[in-house]
């Protein structure tokens, strides 16, 4: 863990699994632009993607558990809010049996692609250090906007 980074949460029950809070946190920390679990998987000798997806899905973490961990290591006077939308292709995935995926505009390939569309609210601080602090996964079925995302995670801020 890097010096001065706490975690705040604890997991919900000890476990035997090769991926834990620890590893799972130093990997998005060293791999900020490719943080998949197929990417974890496929750089470490003792984990796979699949051990790494099971520790997810058991401690079932939610944007606030994001915030909750990163608050303490960033100044929250002054800075900006800015948010980004991603596109995660899934061509593999059968839209039938995942609610989430549907199709979207995918710049990269200049074509509408069967992916995931994550919607991320970052904070940069006054020292120019920029986390995210709040995201989403765009469901059509909720008939919202980018834009009304955008609101919904930056109105929990407001206060």
């Amino acid at each position: 863990m890097p010096q001065g980074y706490q975690l705040i949460r604890t997991t919900t029950k000890p476990s035997k699994a090769l991926c834990d809070l620890n590893t799972y946190t130093v990997f998005l920390l060293a791999e900020s632009r490719r943080s998949r679990l197929y990417t974890l998987g496929r750089n470490s000798r003792k984990l796979s993607h699949e051990s790494v997806n099971r520790f997810l899905l058991r401690e079932q973490y939610d944007p606030k558990d994001l915030f909750d961990e990163i608050k303490l290591n960033i100044d929250l006077i002054g800075g900006t809010l800015s948010g980004d939308d991603k596109v995660i292709d899934k061509p593999y995935s059968a839209r039938s049996l995942t609610q989430l995926i549907g199709y979207f505009w995918q710049g990269l390939h200049h074509r509408v692609v069967k992916a995931i569309q994550l919607i991320t609210l970052y904070y940069t601080d006054p020292e120019g250090k920029s986390v995210p602090i709040n995201y989403r996964i765009y469901d059509k079925q909720e008939g919202k906007t980018k834009n009304d995302y955008f609101r919904i995670l930056v109105h929990r801020y407001d206060s």
